[in-house]
């Protein structure tokens, strides 16, 4: 099970942390992410890391802006998203995938969380 929070409304410029948040069985091996899908358009990806290596994965749009980590102690990994701008507004979903880091293969996804930036 998967549990995102952290969304918001902030001003363009400024910065939002995501968590996700894993329980009910171990994550070991996978690639845990996030999409994101705005208003009238497909979802995309935003970022991935490996649970064991720590290895992080992530979109030209968000490189340089957006950091994705990981807790394994509290078993939660975070997206930090910096210099957002309005483009960022979407609802944020987070995911776990076995085998992919670019999460194709998803088999746990986390609810969504609304990130609304304004300009």
């Amino acid at each position: 099970q998967l549990q995102a929070s952290g969304g918001g409304l902030v001003q363009a410029g400024g910065s939002l942390r995501l968590s996700c948040a894993a329980s009910g069985r171990t994550y070991g091996t996978y690639y845990m992410g996030w999409f994101r899908q705005a208003p009238g358009k497909e979802r995309e990806f935003v970022a991935a890391i490996n649970w064991n290596s720590g290895r992080t994965y992530s979109a030209d749009s968000v490189k340089g802006r957006f950091t994705i980590s990981r807790d394994n102690a509290k078993k939660t990994v975070y997206l930090q998203m910096n210099s957002l701008k309005p483009e960022d507004t979407a609802v944020y979903s987070c995911a776990a995938d076995p085998y992919s880091s670019s999460l194709s293969a998803v088999r746990w996804w986390g609810q969504g969380t609304l990130v609304t930036v304004s300009s």
